[in-house]
């Protein structure tokens, strides 16, 4: 008896790990348990690092337990046997540790692809497969098209920001990309925010790519105590490296069908970015020019300033340079300018947090306590914006036209009826 002793300690102690492991699991919550790596792949997301018309970056994660992993790619056909035609390309793995959990993050950049062409792709480790997504390369020249804009996400995200996502798809299910102008989640260093935020999408991120900008919130402090951007932007999504030097992935442009769109991050290095942007704007041979950020320069929330760093950093070159566009979140509420020298100046929300709307006059539209997606489209010397619901009804919508050696024509298409979305005057102040 005194001989075999240590092997029931052993069994014992074997017995207890195994309990408190049930017990550890067990005691997860039901969301640490839905977002939980394993070695399926999940959080398939398209971006951007390269040329739209010739490539496509696909990002995913799995638990640790995949090393080798791998992408699979072919032209889409009818015929299921189209993927017998694949191509099998080694994934780039990188593991990354969160407060919850370790997971491995791969990245395939699909090259010398064709362009408009519907490819049909599949990520995983040979065994495991994620389902085909279907994603087509943008032309190689400009070809009219539509993308989407949404403001901050942020919180309710799951909850009440996912029917925005999907309203918004269904109102433009050929958008060719969509755009986030920060604040993605409310703390970027949670795991279970990204994963809610992952869920707002699901497989739609899988088939049409991201083009994300930087929020505060995606920034926090590290063991050092400096405010830096959570390791989980680079890690999750594969983007242009050509930004100002130690902000790459977080400052770009992309180049599609005639538009140059430019990711700016406001809340680091201003300066160090206009000077870039300069450059970016001054080497554009693209008809039209679009720049998202996260802080609107001119603020629409009570209590809030105007950015003065950023009008005077920026506000400049995009006159100079006539840009089209500025896309915005950060306050919580909608409004659109008119004009402002060449350049529209739009603000957005899609999550479920609201701020009390500052009305000013160079608001043509506003609009408070709405959830909202936007649908641009651009077709030659035409670009049109609509301003969409949670419900998908038109809340507010214009048209910009190119004029030969002039700024923009603007043409209000404000729907007729529709009044300004205000809270109740019970609750202003509040």
């Amino acid at each position: 008896m005194l001989k075999r002793l240590p092997w029931i300690v052993l069994m014992a102690a074997l017995l207890c790990m195994g309990a408190c492991s049930q017990g550890q699991q067990a005691a997860l919550s039901p969301l640490e348990e839905m977002y939980r790596p394993t070695a399926v792949p999940d959080r398939v997301i398209l971006t951007w690092n390269g040329d739209p018309a010739t490539s496509q970056a696909v990002t995913w994660r799995t638990d640790t337990s995949v090393t080798n992993a791998v992408a699979q790619i072919a032209v889409a056909d009818p015929d299921p046997a189209f993927e017998d035609k694949a191509e099998t390309v080694q994934a780039t793995t990188a593991e990354f540790t969160s407060k919850l959990w370790t997971a491995n993050y791969h990245s395939v950049t699909f090259r010398n692809l064709k362009p408009d062409t519907l490819y049909a792709y599949r990520v995983g480790d040979g065994k495991l497969w994620s389902e085909w997504f279907h994603f087509r390369t943008a032309s190689d020249k400009p070809e009219p098209f539509s993308f989407l804009y949404f403001g901050d996400v942020q919180n309710g995200i799951r909850a009440l920001a996912s029917r925005v996502v999907r309203e918004a798809f269904k109102a433009a299910p050929n958008a060719r990309f969509a755009t986030f102008a920060g604040d993605l989640v409310t703390d970027g260093a949670d795991d279970l925010l990204w994963g809610e935020f992952f869920d707002t999408g699901g497989w739609l991120y899988g088939m049409t790519p991201l083009v994300p900008a930087t929020g505060n919130h995606e920034y926090r402090k590290d063991s050092e105590g400096v405010r830096r951007l959570t390791k989980h932007w680079r890690a999750q999504f594969t983007l242009p490296e050509h930004g100002p030097t130690g902000i790459e992935e977080h400052a770009y442009y992309i180049d599609y069908q005639g538009l140059r769109i430019i990711a700016l991050a406001s809340s680091e290095v201003v300066d160090e970015q206009a000077a870039w942007l300069d450059k970016v704007l001054s080497d554009n041979p693209n008809r039209w020019t679009i720049v998202v950020f996260h802080h609107p320069p001119y603020s629409l929330s009570k209590g809030r300033k105007d950015n003065e760093k950023l009008i005077q950093a920026w506000k400049p070159l995009f006159d100079k340079y006539r840009v089209d566009l500025v896309l915005t979140g950060h306050d919580h509420t909608y409004a659109r300018s008119g004009l402002n020298e060449s350049t529209v100046y739009a603000t957005s929300v899609t999550g479920s947090k609201m701020y009390e709307l500052d009305r000013k006059p160079w608001m043509i539209r506003a609009g408070e306590r709405t959830q909202l997606f936007q649908v641009i489209s651009i077709d030659g010397d035409k670009l049109s914006y609509e301003a969409r619901t949670a419900t998908g009804s038109l809340y507010d919508a214009f048209e910009l036209r190119k004029q030969a050696g002039k700024p923009n024509l603007l043409i209000e298409r404000v729907p007729v009826g529709v009044q300004e979305r205000r809270r109740p005057a019970k609750e202003a102040g509040k």
